[in-house]
């Protein structure tokens, strides 16, 4: 399942992430990294960002990369 398609509130576990190493890198230094829960704390109204929890950081991501990264739905 693609986290990009999760609601919130929904509570998932990474299992991959499928993209380019710069924005793999980027995923890495907010520590969303395989293996991690996740958190979905908001969706916007128009579903093109998402606030994700991971640990105890909110970071806000674009759905489209959502969509690459593979969770395991908790």
């Amino acid at each position: 399942m693609k986290l990009s398609k999760l609601n919130k509130s929904d509570k998932a576990k990474v299992t991959k992430i499928k993209c380019d190493n710069a924005l793999k890198q980027r995923f890495y230094s907010f520590g969303l990294i395989e293996g991690v829960e996740v958190l979905i704390n908001e969706v916007s109204i128009a579903k093109r960002t998402i606030e994700i929890i991971v640990e105890n950081t909110s970071i806000a991501i674009r759905i489209d990369e959502a969509a690459k990264i593979e969770v395991e739905k908790l």
